[in-house]
């Protein structure tokens, strides 16, 4: 199986505290990694989960909340005064690139990296795509502009069988092809099924990231399917009114996205610092959903079908 993993820097939600920093995760796909949120403290919690720096090129920010990007300088500047060479692409809003843009320009004028800016919609569009995976906008409903990223892995390539390979003495610069779906013609004219040459490909992987959003039916049916959905639950029954006032969702409403979404698994997170115990976000989220993991600082988790 390739990697697909998921860090968890940061799982809290606007204010810092002893339990939880703020929000940041990275995706480590095929050992390349690609942060999701920026939020203070980041920098130092890649370095306390072993994250290699240099292996981090693409920033994508849901919204412009602090608790969100506030990290962003601070990571930049860091990775400037390591020597990182290349590019950084951070995918945002226009209003955050041009104060980014800004804030470079004035603390970190002499780069040794190029930082460039995507500008996202607040929309449904395709914004990265590499030969590995897409990355796709999913437009959330909070108080300001967000969105969130669904991340789906391209279908992968069949296995080589190898006994069969040598069997039909097939040069390796037909493998490739093989692994593509294409038979196998012997000298002869025989045609070598690809069946017989190959086992199948492992399965593809998706994995959405709804932070934050109130529960919204438009944030489902851009997620139907997915196999694992991290959604915020800022709040937990008891502050319901709360949760709709700010533009948030409970724990309750987050596994009624996923149930209704056809998720195969959830992960809670972005948790207010009114609570102290998280334990009842997952206790009222199961009585919804089965599949429930609770974010936490530090975890890592192998996204797998």
């Amino acid at each position: 199986m390739e990697k697909f993993r998921l860090n968890i820097l940061g799982c809290g939600s606007a204010t810092c505290t002893t339990q939880h920093m703020q929000t940041s995760q990275v995706l480590d796909i095929r050992d390349n990694l690609f942060m999701i949120d920026c939020g203070e403290g980041t920098q130092l919690q890649m370095r306390r989960m072993r994250l290699k720096f240099a292996r981090l090129n693409n920033i994508f920010i849901s919204h412009l909340h602090g608790d969100h990007c506030f990290g962003l300088l601070g990571m930049l500047s860091t990775l400037a005064l390591l020597g990182k060479t290349g590019t950084m692409t951070i995918h945002i809003f226009k209003e955050g690139a041009d104060f980014f843009k800004n804030a470079l320009d004035f603390f970190a004028y002499d780069m040794p990296f190029e930082v460039r800016f995507n500008i996202i919609p607040n929309a449904k569009a395709l914004i990265y795509e590499d030969d590995a995976i897409t990355v796709t906008t999913i437009p959330l409903s909070h108080r300001v502009p967000a969105v969130g990223f669904l991340f789906e892995e391209k279908p992968k390539k069949k296995h080589i069988n190898r006994e069969m390979t040598d069997f039909y003495n097939i040069p390796v610069y037909k493998l490739n092809g093989i692994r593509n779906g294409e038979d196998f013609i012997t000298k002869d004219g025989n045609v070598i099924p690809n069946e017989v040459l190959t086992r199948p490909a492992d399965p593809s992987v998706s994995y959405a990231y709804c932070s934050d959003t109130v529960y919204s039916k438009k944030v489902i049916e851009t997620i139907k399917g997915v196999d694992w959905l991290y959604h915020e639950s800022t709040y937990a029954d008891d502050k319901y009114l709360t949760a709709r006032k700010r533009g948030h969702s409970t724990a309750r409403e987050a596994a009624t996205a996923a149930m209704e979404a056809g998720a195969k698994h959830l992960i809670l997170g972005h948790f207010s610092s009114q609570y102290h115990d998280n334990t009842r976000f997952r206790t009222e989220a199961m009585e919804v959903f089965p599949d429930v993991t609770l974010a936490k600082e530090g975890l890592v988790l192998e996204l797998t079908k």
